[in-house]
């Protein structure tokens, strides 16, 4: 199993001391998120740095950008890692696409975004080979490359794209699509094993794929202290309020708590609602285990589910070093 890190934003003349600690520490890859920051800028950084580490955006939003600056952003990251970048998408929800980023929102999500996932290899494909571009879809037209603005080719031109969900929709274009799927760190062990593989191998059984090529990631919230515990009951009952992952509740009996969830956000009771997540959902959604202990609690839970695994909390250099790297120890002896 690949032991792999979040970053949380820093600044950007810091990235160099965190790409040394991070291998150090025999991190497999490190990942950027669209939170705050822009999930691209810092990976340009750490490309210059890396040794061994891989990158990846986990993710970048999809919908609020055209596929062609993403597929320049990804090429230009690829050729920097020497071809150790791996290019996560998402889809958000409708009200931030519309709302935070003043976008349209897909009449269909799946659909747009696998047409989005064509377009990208098909401008790969153009630069890396001099073919013609002429994608022609029914959300994008991409017919214009002249020289100008042809990147040209590099080394490793296959870059991997990995999609983010919760639901089984985007599962079945992981399978029939991607390289990868990025599991949402709201989920379970049950989610995983019952919603999430399942639907993959569905989605490969469609096109005659090996669902087993497909890489599974995931951030698994963990529970080490009476912070942590508050930190991560409120970060579930955030999650559990979105009425698109109200299946992940549901599954286990809890939909009615996910509806007072959607409840009370809608009147931004923010403070109501980390009550209402009790201590079985804390076992189910998170694992609580004493630090060293860790390791091989994440071994017990994630062992034959996922291929690589992050923690939800984001790696500090001199925060818990010597965690991270007992972490890294136990993980990959599997």
């Amino acid at each position: 199993m690949k032991f792999d890190a979040s970053i949380q934003a820093l600044d950007l003349d810091r990235l160099p001391m965190l790409v040394r600690a991070a291998e150090a520490i025999g991190f497999d890859a490190l990942w950027s998120h669209e939170t705050q920051h822009d999930p691209f800028l810092p990976l340009a950084i750490i490309s210059e740095h890396r040794k061994q580490l891989s990158v990846g955006t986990a993710v970048a939003i999809a919908f609020a950008r055209s596929p062609a600056t993403v597929a320049q952003s990804a090429w230009d990251l690829a050729r920097a890692s020497g071809g150790h970048f791996i290019l996560g998408l998402g889809t958000q929800v409708r009200a931030h696409i519309e709302r935070r980023f003043g976008m349209t929102w897909p009449e269909s999500p799946v659909g747009q975004l696998r047409e989005y996932i064509l377009a990208l290899r098909a401008l790969w494909r153009t630069w890396q080979t001099g073919e013609r571009l002429n994608f022609r879809g029914k959300h994008y037209k991409l017919t214009l490359m002249t020289p100008f603005f042809n990147p040209g080719p590099i080394e490793n031109p296959d870059i991997p794209i990995y999609i983010a969900g919760v639901n089984t929709g985007l599962c079945h274009l992981a399978g029939e699509l991607a390289d990868g799927f990025i599991a949402h760190p709201y989920h379970s062990e049950r989610y995983l094993r019952e919603i999430i593989r399942p639907a993959i191998e569905q989605g490969a059984s469609r096109v005659g794929r090996d669902a087993s090529q497909i890489v599974i990631s995931t951030s698994a919230m963990t529970i080490s202290s009476p912070k942590e515990k508050a930190l991560i009951q409120s970060q579930i009952a955030f999650y559990a309020s979105t009425p698109t992952y109200r299946p992940v509740m549901a599954l286990h009996g809890w939909g009615e708590i996910a509806d007072q969830l959607q409840a009370l956000s809608r009147k931004k009771a923010w403070d109501e609602m980390p009550s209402l997540i009790d201590d079985e959902m804390l076992d189910t959604f998170a694992l609580s285990a004493p630090t060293g202990e860790l390791g091989e609690a994440l071994l017990g839970r994630y062992h034959g589910l996922v291929d690589r695994l992050t923690l939800y909390q984001p790696f500090i250099p001199g925060e818990k070093d010597d965690c991270w790297k007992q972490l890294a120890e136990t993980l990959h002896e599997q």
